[in-house]
């Protein structure tokens, strides 16, 4: 991992990348590497009733924190919801505007078998915007039949808490199953016994440049 010092996560919603690999973030950002956040969509038009549409908004800027994202790497963009096929090519545009600008060592992107549209969206698109770069797809068990582990990345149970804590901004989504504490530790000790460690996230290993 010396050679990736800018990684960027894409998070189709806001709150992808704290579940896909929040507490990688967390390690990365604690070791110094320059990590960039993109949300493609802050769901304005499934906010639940009762909280402000531009929430999801106000709540990705404060788990990034959480993880310790600095604000200025931070990038929210706004395409509507369920809805991302009907937007591939300005997706596409604005990956390579990143890629140019940017050109990140390792990008996060949701799996190559996940079966939401928007996710899988960002993942075909992703991969062609920066296939100079090493990609890895990040694990969503509720959105996968299966999952090719090929790569982990060893935690701490600090990055995890962090990467709960994130996961505990999001006061608009506490309702979700799978927004709770448990899951979450219990998905890190599962994937850490895998390779005879306490916590771990493990990854698709869709392209690796050494």
């Amino acid at each position: 991992m010396k050679d990736k010092k800018r990684i960027f996560v894409l998070a189709p919603h806001t709150d992808d990348g704290e579940f896909g690999c929040g507490g990688s973030m967390a390690k990365f950002i604690e070791e110094g590497n320059e990590v960039f956040y993109v949300a493609f969509s802050i769901c304005e038009e499934s906010v639940p009733e009762g909280f402000p549409k531009n929430i999801l908004e106000i709540e990705v800027k404060n788990a990034t924190q959480k993880l310790g994202l600095d604000k200025d790497k931070l990038i929210i963009l706004n395409y509507p919801v369920r809805k991302f096929p009907e937007h591939r090519q300005e997706i596409l545009e604005d990956l390579v505007k990143l890629e140019r600008e940017f050109k990140p060592d390792l990008v996060f992107l949701p799996y190559s078998f996940d079966v939401h549209q928007d996710h899988k969206v960002v993942f075909e698109e992703g991969r062609r915007a920066f296939k100079k770069s090493s990609i890895l797809g990040y694990e969503f068990p509720w959105n996968n039949f299966g999952f090719d582990s090929s790569t982990f990345i060893v935690l701490e149970e600090k990055h995890i808490n962090k990467k709960i804590a994130s996961i505990d901004e999001y006061k608009s989504q506490e309702k979700r199953f799978y927004a709770n504490e448990k899951l979450i530790k219990g998905l890190a000790n599962f994937r850490g016994l895998q390779i005879s460690r306490e916590f771990a996230e493990t990854f698709e290993t869709i392209r690796w440049i050494i």
